[in-house]
Protein backbone atom coordinates (compact mmCIF):
# COMPACT_ATOMS: atom_id res chain seq x y z
CA UNK A 1 0.00 0.00 0.00
CA UNK A 2 1.56 3.31 -1.09
CA UNK A 3 1.44 6.19 1.39
CA UNK A 4 0.16 9.53 0.11
CA UNK A 5 1.74 12.75 1.33
CA UNK A 6 1.30 12.91 5.11
CA UNK A 7 -1.33 15.26 6.54
CA UNK A 8 0.03 18.70 7.41
CA UNK A 9 -0.45 19.86 11.02
CA UNK A 10 0.25 23.35 12.36
CA UNK A 11 0.82 23.60 16.13
CA UNK A 12 0.30 26.98 17.84
CA UNK A 13 1.33 26.79 21.49
CA UNK A 14 3.31 29.34 23.51
CA UNK A 15 4.66 26.93 26.17
CA UNK A 16 7.88 25.64 24.61
CA UNK A 17 7.97 22.31 26.45
CA UNK A 18 4.42 21.47 25.39
CA UNK A 19 4.98 22.73 21.84
CA UNK A 20 8.12 20.64 21.36
CA UNK A 21 6.50 17.52 22.86
CA UNK A 22 3.38 17.83 20.70
CA UNK A 23 5.41 18.50 17.57
CA UNK A 24 7.61 15.48 18.26
CA UNK A 25 4.67 13.15 18.99
CA UNK A 26 2.84 14.17 15.82
CA UNK A 27 6.00 13.87 13.71
CA UNK A 28 6.63 10.41 15.17
CA UNK A 29 3.07 9.48 14.19
CA UNK A 30 3.88 10.34 10.58
CA UNK A 31 2.43 13.82 10.23
CA UNK A 32 4.20 16.75 8.59
CA UNK A 33 4.39 19.31 11.41
CA UNK A 34 5.16 23.01 11.72
CA UNK A 35 4.85 24.97 14.94
CA UNK A 36 4.66 28.55 16.15
CA UNK A 37 4.65 30.10 19.66
CA UNK A 38 1.81 32.53 18.82
CA UNK A 39 -0.63 33.54 16.10
CA UNK A 40 1.16 36.71 14.99
CA UNK A 41 1.68 35.36 11.46
CA UNK A 42 -1.25 32.98 11.29
CA UNK A 43 -2.75 34.34 8.08
CA UNK A 44 0.54 33.97 6.23
CA UNK A 45 1.18 30.54 7.73
CA UNK A 46 -2.21 29.30 6.56
CA UNK A 47 -1.38 30.39 3.00
CA UNK A 48 2.17 29.00 3.05
CA UNK A 49 1.57 25.61 4.64
CA UNK A 50 -2.12 24.95 3.84
CA UNK A 51 -2.48 22.79 6.98
CA UNK A 52 -4.99 19.97 7.12
CA UNK A 53 -5.34 20.56 10.85
CA UNK A 54 -4.35 23.15 13.43
CA UNK A 55 -3.58 22.27 17.06
CA UNK A 56 -4.44 25.57 18.74
CA UNK A 57 -3.80 26.68 22.31
CA UNK A 58 -6.42 28.98 23.85
CA UNK A 59 -4.25 31.09 26.15
CA UNK A 60 -1.74 32.74 23.80
CA UNK A 61 0.14 36.04 23.89
CA UNK A 62 -1.48 38.63 21.64
CA UNK A 63 -4.52 37.20 19.91
CA UNK A 64 -5.99 34.34 21.92
CA UNK A 65 -7.11 31.00 20.56
CA UNK A 66 -10.73 32.02 20.10
CA UNK A 67 -9.77 34.98 17.93
CA UNK A 68 -7.38 32.80 15.91
CA UNK A 69 -10.09 30.18 15.54
CA UNK A 70 -12.30 32.77 13.86
CA UNK A 71 -9.45 33.64 11.48
CA UNK A 72 -9.00 29.97 10.58
CA UNK A 73 -12.70 29.48 9.98
CA UNK A 74 -12.82 32.52 7.67
CA UNK A 75 -9.85 31.48 5.56
CA UNK A 76 -9.28 27.72 5.82
CA UNK A 77 -11.04 24.37 5.83
CA UNK A 78 -8.47 22.93 8.24
CA UNK A 79 -9.63 20.90 11.21
CA UNK A 80 -8.98 22.48 14.60
CA UNK A 81 -8.14 20.76 17.89
CA UNK A 82 -7.95 23.27 20.74
CA UNK A 83 -5.71 22.92 23.80
CA UNK A 84 -6.47 24.63 27.08
CA UNK A 85 -5.79 24.56 30.78
CA UNK A 86 -9.37 25.67 31.29
CA UNK A 87 -11.64 22.76 32.01
CA UNK A 88 -14.85 24.71 32.34
CA UNK A 89 -17.77 23.54 30.24
CA UNK A 90 -18.45 27.09 29.05
CA UNK A 91 -15.00 27.41 27.48
CA UNK A 92 -15.31 24.07 25.75
CA UNK A 93 -18.77 24.89 24.45
CA UNK A 94 -17.53 28.25 23.22
CA UNK A 95 -14.68 26.67 21.28
CA UNK A 96 -16.88 23.99 19.76
CA UNK A 97 -19.61 26.53 19.06
CA UNK A 98 -17.19 28.76 17.16
CA UNK A 99 -16.05 25.93 14.92
CA UNK A 100 -13.42 23.85 16.72
CA UNK A 101 -13.57 20.14 15.88
CA UNK A 102 -12.31 18.90 19.24
CA UNK A 103 -11.10 20.20 22.59
CA UNK A 104 -8.31 18.69 24.72
CA UNK A 105 -7.79 19.82 28.32
CA UNK A 106 -4.29 20.09 29.79
CA UNK A 107 -2.58 18.08 31.13
CA UNK A 108 -3.11 15.45 28.45
CA UNK A 109 -1.43 12.25 27.34
CA UNK A 110 0.36 12.67 24.00
CA UNK A 111 -1.05 9.42 22.63
CA UNK A 112 -4.57 10.73 23.27
CA UNK A 113 -3.84 13.97 21.44
CA UNK A 114 -2.45 12.04 18.46
CA UNK A 115 -5.60 9.89 18.47
CA UNK A 116 -7.84 12.99 18.60
CA UNK A 117 -5.94 14.59 15.71
CA UNK A 118 -6.25 11.38 13.71
CA UNK A 119 -9.99 11.20 14.43
CA UNK A 120 -10.58 14.76 13.22
CA UNK A 121 -8.54 14.13 10.08
CA UNK A 122 -10.56 10.96 9.50
CA UNK A 123 -13.80 12.94 9.62
CA UNK A 124 -12.39 15.38 7.06
CA UNK A 125 -11.13 12.57 4.83
CA UNK A 126 -7.44 13.42 5.20
CA UNK A 127 -5.95 10.49 7.10
CA UNK A 128 -3.32 8.08 5.90
CA UNK A 129 -4.14 4.44 5.12
CA UNK A 130 -3.81 1.71 7.70
CA UNK A 131 -0.36 0.62 8.90
CA UNK A 132 0.70 -2.77 7.53
CA UNK A 133 3.37 -4.95 9.13
CA UNK A 134 3.54 -8.19 7.24
CA UNK A 135 0.05 -9.69 7.41
CA UNK A 136 -0.87 -7.48 10.36
CA UNK A 137 -3.06 -4.52 9.37
CA UNK A 138 -3.54 -1.80 11.99
CA UNK A 139 -6.54 0.29 11.04
CA UNK A 140 -5.72 3.59 12.73
CA UNK A 141 -8.93 5.17 11.49
CA UNK A 142 -11.21 2.30 12.47
CA UNK A 143 -9.48 1.55 15.77
CA UNK A 144 -8.96 -2.14 15.11
CA UNK A 145 -6.29 -4.65 14.12
CA UNK A 146 -6.54 -7.57 11.73
CA UNK A 147 -3.93 -10.30 11.39
CA UNK A 148 -4.35 -12.41 8.29
CA UNK A 149 -8.03 -13.24 8.06
CA UNK A 150 -8.84 -12.68 11.74
CA UNK A 151 -9.70 -9.62 13.81
CA UNK A 152 -7.53 -9.28 16.92
CA UNK A 153 -9.63 -8.59 20.00
CA UNK A 154 -7.86 -5.98 22.13
CA UNK A 155 -8.65 -4.02 25.27
CA UNK A 156 -8.54 -0.24 25.02
CA UNK A 157 -5.12 -0.17 26.70
CA UNK A 158 -3.71 -2.90 24.45
CA UNK A 159 -4.95 -0.94 21.45
CA UNK A 160 -3.19 2.21 22.67
CA UNK A 161 0.03 0.26 23.11
CA UNK A 162 -0.24 -1.30 19.66
CA UNK A 163 -1.08 2.08 18.13
CA UNK A 164 2.04 3.59 19.69
CA UNK A 165 4.19 0.79 18.26
CA UNK A 166 2.51 1.27 14.88
CA UNK A 167 3.26 4.99 14.98
CA UNK A 168 6.93 4.03 15.55
CA UNK A 169 7.06 1.06 13.19
CA UNK A 170 10.59 -0.27 12.59
CA UNK A 171 11.99 1.91 15.39
CA UNK A 172 13.05 0.67 18.83
CA UNK A 173 11.10 2.34 21.66
CA UNK A 174 11.89 2.04 25.35
CA UNK A 175 9.55 1.07 28.16
CA UNK A 176 9.78 4.64 29.43
CA UNK A 177 8.63 6.01 26.07
CA UNK A 178 5.65 3.65 26.02
CA UNK A 179 4.73 4.50 29.62
CA UNK A 180 4.86 8.22 28.92
CA UNK A 181 2.83 8.00 25.71
CA UNK A 182 0.14 5.58 26.91
CA UNK A 183 -0.12 6.18 30.67
CA UNK A 184 1.27 9.69 30.95
CA UNK A 185 4.27 8.90 33.15
CA UNK A 186 7.57 7.16 32.58
CA UNK A 187 9.46 6.95 35.86
CA UNK A 188 7.70 4.05 37.50
CA UNK A 189 5.75 0.83 36.96
CA UNK A 190 7.60 -0.53 33.90
CA UNK A 191 5.78 -3.80 34.59
CA UNK A 192 2.68 -2.15 33.09
CA UNK A 193 4.43 -2.20 29.74
CA UNK A 194 5.76 -5.72 30.23
CA UNK A 195 2.34 -7.13 31.11
CA UNK A 196 0.52 -5.40 28.26
CA UNK A 197 3.20 -6.23 25.70
CA UNK A 198 3.14 -9.87 26.78
CA UNK A 199 -0.64 -10.08 26.41
CA UNK A 200 -0.61 -8.13 23.15
CA UNK A 201 2.11 -10.34 21.71
CA UNK A 202 0.21 -13.50 22.69
CA UNK A 203 -2.96 -12.26 20.97
CA UNK A 204 -1.08 -11.31 17.81
CA UNK A 205 0.85 -14.58 17.63
CA UNK A 206 -2.37 -16.55 17.83
CA UNK A 207 -2.87 -15.46 14.21
CA UNK A 208 0.62 -15.27 12.71
CA UNK A 209 4.38 -14.99 13.20
CA UNK A 210 5.95 -12.62 15.71
CA UNK A 211 5.98 -8.96 14.69
CA UNK A 212 6.47 -7.35 18.13
CA UNK A 213 10.08 -8.00 19.10
CA UNK A 214 12.08 -7.40 22.27
CA UNK A 215 15.43 -5.67 21.81
CA UNK A 216 17.48 -6.64 24.84
CA UNK A 217 18.45 -3.67 27.00
CA UNK A 218 16.62 -1.18 24.74
CA UNK A 219 12.90 -1.91 24.49
CA UNK A 220 10.61 -3.12 21.74
CA UNK A 221 10.15 -2.78 18.01
CA UNK A 222 7.23 -3.56 15.69
CA UNK A 223 8.51 -4.97 12.41
CA UNK A 224 7.81 -7.79 10.02
CA UNK A 225 11.24 -9.41 10.16
CA UNK A 226 13.09 -10.74 13.25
Amino acid sequence: MDDPAPPRVLVIEDAEAIRVAVESALADAGFSVRSRPDGAELEGELVRTRPDLVVLDVLLPGRDGFELLRVIRRTSAAGVVMLTARDGVEDRLRGLGEGADDYVVKPFVLAELVARVTAVLRRTGRTRPAVEVGDLVIDVEGGRARYGDADVELTSTEWKVLLYFAQHRDRVVSKTQVLTAVWGYGDSAPNLVEVNVSTLRRKLEAHGPRVLHTVRGQGYVLRGEP
